[in-house]
């Protein structure tokens, strides 16, 4: 969740059109040098089926897949570029591994995960040894009594549930000047690309430990842009689901009209994969119940590399002018996608997201509370409300606050509860607005998608100012609206990613999967990142 242009523009990611080159002030010490001699890694670039494949033909085991992605965190992660994207290791990976292999063994696969290792962001509950905590050093301690609805779907699908991932702290809905990829219990994560620029959040350890090949998929969550922008900084895929598809159940909240998990992964089929195994109705989320009979339970069906043909697509041109990298990147992606039989169409989207003002930042302070302190009732962490997170970190401001405070924190605990009037009004502002915007352009269009740059070329990390996010922020509407958005690798700038944003209505996504996964195999755009220290 990025807060930081909510309360200048009214809309995230609508309005601000800084440039993205500044300087970079050196506030995060980078290693001077990735590597010394390369050392080929087997898994570089490996997806889930082909580690499927030599699992069933006996030329790998998941035992051996696991052990070497840890090798990978701990030279990569921990050593190395030091990423500091994995905020902890399931102790129990390896024995997991093996019991996989045992079942493989007997002819007994529990689904389309079975051995695959995936990392979960540390703000999903997992009923094991590791903690929950959003990154916070308030919540260390707190071990979930059980999984999250969505775990209990991996672990059914057979997926090794490999460790967890750094994020921002809480979701990046702490401070008005907080660094994305920070937290006071993980550190700070680096973009793998170039080391002293910023991976982007709140799912920051999720969209680099992909990237740089520490797994084979991960799990990240938004509220707004928080898969979104980390894919696409990292060059990565990155799908948010309509908000109800994936259950709640189980992860340290911020909006229930906003929130959702979803994939991350270095290709459309490997999202798809991930995606199926996720989904499905949860009693605890009622929400969920209404995506009946709108959710696949295979989301690889809708690959089709023809997806594009006869498609027509809205692309605002408003976007461009910002950066000539991103108008290059963007012009071959039209290019492209006409090549294989897509029609662009002109549109005005973002001008009708611009009159909200503070509705939608109003919003998430409100359920912010609400949310937070109905988790932290029943978790097992000596904090019991949103308070008293706030005096925990005022009593250990050296170690909880030593970059920027928790401003946000304290603007939501002073809000009333989700019958106030001030709330009430806002969230129809912001559901109305979002919503009508995009159905109403969808339909007068006849578009089966919107496209635009998920978000301009990633800034230095600076602990002294905090984040610069820029004007393009094409999944803000969709977040907002609980809407589906899948963001795709564009190419570089720079030699940092952008991602080509792919939003459509309620439940569209396997429509969205089909055009992703065409432009996908008509661009191959994904470049592994090379570890560099600085564009310098």
């Amino acid at each position: 969740m990025k807060r930081r242009n909510f309360l200048s523009t009214g809309l995230l990611g609508l309005g601000s059109t800084m440039t993205i080159l500044y300087a970079c002030r050196e506030t995060v010490k980078t290693t001077e040098q990735a590597t010394t001699t390369p050392v080929e890694f087997p898994l570089e670039e490996s997806d889930i089926t082909s580690m499927l494949q030599q699992m069933k033909d006996g030329k790998l085991t998941s035992r051996k897949i696991c052990e070497l992605y840890l090798e990978r965190i701990e030279q990569k992660d921990r050593n190395g570029p030091a990423l500091n994207s994995v905020i902890e290791i399931n102790p129990d990976a390896l024995s997991i591994a093996d019991e996989r292999d045992r079942e493989r063994a007997e002819g007994r696969l529990r689904g389309p995960l079975h051995g695959i290792p995936i990392l979960i962001k540390d703000n999903i509950d997992t009923g094991d040894k590791m903690m929950t905590t959003a990154g916070a050093l308030a919540l260390e301690g707190n071990i979930a009594s059980k999984d999250a609805f969505i775990i209990e779907q991996l672990r059914k699908s057979g997926a090794v549930v490999l460790g967890k991932t750094n994020l921002s702290e809480w979701a990046n809905f702490r401070d008005e000047r907080s660094s994305s990829g920070w937290s006071s219990r993980g550190g700070q994560t680096k973009n793998p690309y170039v080391l002293n620029r910023n991976p982007c959040g709140s799912s920051s350890g999720s969209g680099t430990a992909v990237a740089a090949n520490l797994c084979a998929a991960a799990i990240g969550t938004e509220t707004n842009g928080s898969i979104a922008c980390p894919s696409s900084i990292n060059g990565i895929v990155g799908i948010k689901p309509t908000v109800g598809l994936l259950s709640r159940n189980g992860i340290i909240p911020i909006s229930h009209t906003q929130d959702t998990a979803g994939p991350m992964a270095r290709t459309v089929t490997d999202a798809a994969i991930l995606l199926s195994a996720l989904v499905g109705p949860d009693p605890a989320d009622p929400v969920t119940l209404k995506s009946e009979g709108h959710r696949l339970a295979d989301y690889t069906s809708a690959l089709d590399e023809n997806g594009l043909n006869g498609k027509r697509l809205g692309f605002d041109k408003s976007v461009l002018g910002k950066h000539e990298g991103v108008d290059e990147l963007i012009t071959a992606a039209l290019d492209a996608l006409r090549s294989k039989g897509a029609t662009i169409v002109d549109i005005d989207i973002r001008s009708k997201f611009r009159d909200m003002g503070s509705a939608p930042f109003t919003v998430l302070l409100f359920q912010f509370k609400d949310g937070v302190n109905k988790y932290l009732s029943t978790a097992h962490s000596k904090m019991k409300s949103l308070d008293d997170v706030i005096s925990f970190n005022n009593q250990n401001a050296e170690r909880a606050m030593p970059y920027f405070k928790q401003s946000i924190l304290v603007d939501a605990a002073a809000k009333g509860d989700l019958n106030d009037k001030e709330y009430l009004s806002a969230l129809q502002t912001v559901q109305k607005t979002t919503r009508e915007g995009i159905d109403s352009v969808l339909k007068a269009e006849k578009l089966d998608a919107i496209i635009g740059p998920t978000n301009g070329p990633s800034w230095c990390t600076d602990h002294v100012n905090g984040d610069f996010f820029t004007g393009y922020g094409t999944y803000s509407p969709a977040a907002q609206a609980g809407y589906p958005h899948i963001t795709v690798p564009m190419g570089l700038v720079s030699g940092l990613p952008i991602g080509l944003s792919f939003v459509g209505g309620a439940y569209q996504e396997a429509s969205l999967i089909t055009l992703a996964y065409a432009y996908e195999q008509v661009s191959h755009k994904r470049q592994k990142p090379e570890f560099t220290p600085s564009l310098s």
